[in-house]
């Protein structure tokens, strides 16, 4: 991290990660608990990617996700306490309890999952672009998605696609470097996979995915190359995940000296210790935002631990068209 940016913008960068941080804390100790049920896949360490791009995204631009999506959510506005509802399976959640962790929704904020198939999410993006294109507005689709959707079908007929149609969409992929969860991956991964992009004629750079202020510059400057028109683009961000591919991972893939060696690259520190060098934290900011994000965790596990489940009566018609 060598650029410089406004205290104010800063501090949200810093906040937005560690709301992200403490959210998914908090799940890993209600997933114990049993509040939580289902897959639970975890954000922690690839926060900087999320932090830094959706806040370049407009609120009419759209927004497609994997299963590893709750950063994404918090970060594009949707309330934690409709978030932590939807992992209690409440019917107060973005999804009415039905998705779940995997499958966040909010159209009213056009983000349009949350969606568990590897790859699912790209020919999604691709059909809100083409709608966007055909009707003429000014939108981008930012499709977020991991390494291991390179090795799908999808990922190479939705960036065909993009290019051969001019699509107003910009592909995210979030290089873990593990994909599902297996050796073979990692060794996959170590190829260039912005250089799959450039095969089909799209511009494409790889970026420190645990620098959000790389993220955020990166992301600014594709997002303004898609709006004025000028096509697709791709956007490779190397990043890891501290915890395991989700709660039922046994993790016999990679040792722990390798993922210590990347928490001491934690994006959340380096911020923090990048500001304190520019003199554009005080001693009381941290303890501030902690309180904060404390107080609003609290008051969305309230929120979800009190709310109602979905009637049975409701499984029998579509609530969503009423």
């Amino acid at each position: 991290m060598t650029r410089a940016v406004d205290r104010l913008t800063a501090l949200d960068l810093l906040y937005q990660m560690l709301r992200i941080r403490r959210f998914e804390e908090k799940c890993v100790e209600l997933y114990s608990l049993g509040k939580i049920r289902g897959f639970l896949h975890l954000y922690i360490g690839e926060e900087a990617v999320a932090a830094g791009a959706v806040r370049c995204l407009a609120p009419a631009d759209a927004v497609v996700a994997t299963y590893r999506e709750h950063g994404h959510a918090l970060v594009r506005g949707t309330p934690m306490r409709s978030l932590m509802a939807e992992l209690f399976g409440k019917v107060t959640g973005c999804a009415r309890g039905r998705g779940g962790s995997m499958h966040f929704f909010d159209a009213s904020r056009r983000f349009y999952g949350g969606l568990a198939i590897v790859g699912g999410g790209l020919p999604v993006a691709v059909g809100l672009a083409l709608a966007d294109r055909m009707q003429h507005r000014p939108r981008v689709t930012a499709c977020f998605f991991g390494d291991g959707a390179v090795a799908e079908g999808e990922f190479h007929e939705s960036l065909n696609l993009a290019s051969l149609w001019n699509l107003p969409v910009l592909f995210l992929c979030e290089n873990n470097l593990y994909a599902m969860g297996t050796a073979l991956a990692r060794h996959q991964a170590q190829t260039d996979l912005a250089a799959k992009a450039r095969a089909y004629g799209m511009p494409a750079q790889a970026v420190d995915g645990m620098d959000v202020l790389a993220v955020m510059e990166a992301t600014q400057a594709a997002v303004d190359e898609v709006r004025r028109g000028a096509g697709p683009r791709f956007l490779e961000c190397q990043t890891y995940r501290f915890r395991a591919h989700s709660m039922y991972d046994p993790e016999l893939y990679r040792s722990k000296a390798e993922v210590e060696e990347w928490k001491a690259r934690d994006p959340i520190p380096a911020l923090e210790g990048l500001m304190r060098e520019w003199k554009a934290i005080g001693s009381e900011d941290l303890p501030k935002l902690e309180r904060q994000i404390a107080g609003e965790i609290d008051e969305a596990v309230a929120f979800a631990d009190a709310s109602p489940w979905e009637p049975v009566e409701d499984l029998e018609k579509d609530v969503y068209t009423e």
